[in-house]
C-alpha cells in the first residue's frame, strides 16, 4: 500500500498540485486504505460509499473534509490506479454556500490596531488593500513589488495562474519603511529561518488572536507606523 501512495502522490506532484493538496489527498487515501485493510484495488462503488457514509455520521467529518475525501478516492482511481471504477453513481458532497465576511473600515482599523508587531499589521494591511489570498501574501517576494507601475505581481495564485493587483501609494510607503526596518532579502515577509515565508498558520494565529484583544485597540504600538523613509522599492 506504500507503494501505491507514493506512486499517487507522484502523480499529483507531476500534475502540478499544491503540497498543501497532495498533504491533505494523502491524509484522506490513507485512512480509506486503512479503513478496508489495503485492499483498495478490490473495492466497488459501494464500498466507497459505505466509507464515505462511514466518515460522516461516525467520524462526524465537516462538509468540505468529506468532499476532499472523495477527490481524493476519486483521483486515486481514475489517475493512479486506472481502474475502470467510474464512480458515475456516486456524487461528491453538496457544498453549502455561504457569503464571506466583510469587514467594514472601522473593524480593519481596529483589528490593525490590535494586531501586534509591524510586520504581522503589515500582512494583514497588505491582503486587505491589494485583495490577496493568505497564501499569495505569504509568498509575495521583494520582487514582486512594483513602484514603477505601481503593481503587486502575484505568482501562481487561485488556479496555479499569474496576476497583477493595485498596489496603493499609502502600502508602497509602509512597505517601504518595513523593509528599511527588517532587511528582508528574498522572501517579504520571510519566516523564522529567513530561507522560507512565514507559514499561514502564523498568520492564522497572529490573525485570531487580534480579533480576541479589543482592549487592545487604542494602545501605543510598540513599533509606530511613521513613514519618513526614501523610497526602497
Amino acid at each position: 500500500m506504500e507503494k501505491l501512495i507514493e506512486q499517487m502522490q507522484m502523480d499529483m506532484t507531476i500534475q502540478l498540485f499544491s503540497p498543501r493538496t497532495i498533504k491533505t489527498y494523502m491524509w484522506h487515501i490513507k485512512n480509506f486504505a486503512d479503513y478496508f485493510d489495503g485492499r483498495v484495488e478490490k473495492l466497488e462503488e459501494d464500498d466507497i460509499r459505505q466509507y464515505l457514509y462511514y466518515i460522516k455520521v461516525d467520524r462526524k467529518f465537516s462538509a468540505g473534509s468529506l468532499a476532499q475525501a472523495f477527490s481524493a478516492i476519486k483521483f486515486l482511481y481514475r489517475e493512479t490506479l486506472k481502474m475502470p471504477l467510474s464512480l458515475a453513481k456516486l456524487r461528491g458532497p453538496r457544498r453549502m454556500k455561504t457569503l464571506p465576511v466583510v469587514f467594514s473600515r472601522e473593524e480593519v482599523k481596529e483589528l490593525l490596531e490590535a494586531t501586534e508587531t509591524r510586520r504581522n499589521r503589515l500582512i494583514l494591511m497588505t491582503m486587505y488593500s491589494a485583495g490577496l489570498r493568505l497564501g499569495e501574501a505569504t509568498h509575495l517576494k521583494v520582487t514582486d513589488i512594483d513602484s514603477k507601475r505601481m503593481q503587486i505581481r502575484v505568482t501562481q495564485g487561485k488556479g496555479k495562474k499569474d496576476r497583477y493587483t493595485l498596489l496603493s501609494e499609502s502600502l508602497l510607503n509602509r512597505l517601504r519603511d518595513y523593509w528599511r526596518y527588517y532587511r528582508p532579502m528574498d522572501w517579504l515577509f520571510p519566516g523564522n529561518d529567513k530561507k522560507n515565508p512565514i507559514h499561514v498558520s502564523t498568520v492564522q494565529r497572529f490573525f485570531k488572536i487580534a480579533k480576541k484583544k479589543p482592549e487592545s485597540i487604542n494602545q501605543p504600538h510598540p513599533i509606530p507606523f511613521v513613514i519618513v523613509l526614501p523610497p526602497i522599492f
